[in-house]
């Protein structure tokens, strides 16, 4: 039982190293409320504009968080001609990861009972 928390131990430490820039991202409430957008919109994405009303924040206020969200693996983009759809992605982002390491640090929790 000893031996298995340890490797849990070893996979939590790696996993806040691939997650660092995630939590860092979601950490801002901006970003947050960005998020609490993209999580209420259409799964095809939506653009800055969009975002930029529900929000109310300017467009270059949101296209820095959305770059940022972007660069840290918690929001996706694809490309329509000239416009630019952000949207979350179980696949293709982050997400996945930080649910595993959380669920690792739980288990971990309940071996030191």
């Amino acid at each position: 039982m000893e031996k298995e928390c340890e490797e849990r131990l070893k996979k939590i430490v790696s996993g806040f190293q691939d997650c660092r820039n995630a939590f860092t991202a979601i950490g801002d409430d901006t970003r947050q409320l960005i998020l609490l957008v993209l999580l209420e919109s259409d799964l095809s994405g939506i653009r800055v504009g969009e975002i930029s009303k529900k929000t109310h924040l300017t467009r270059p206020s949101v296209s820095h968080h959305l770059q940022i969200l972007k660069q840290a693996g918690i929001v996706a983009m694809r490309k329509e001609g000239t416009k630019n759809y952000y949207y979350l992605s179980s696949n293709e982002t982050q997400w996945k990861n930080i649910a595993e390491l959380i669920n690792l640090i739980y288990e971990s929790i309940k071996c030191i009972r």
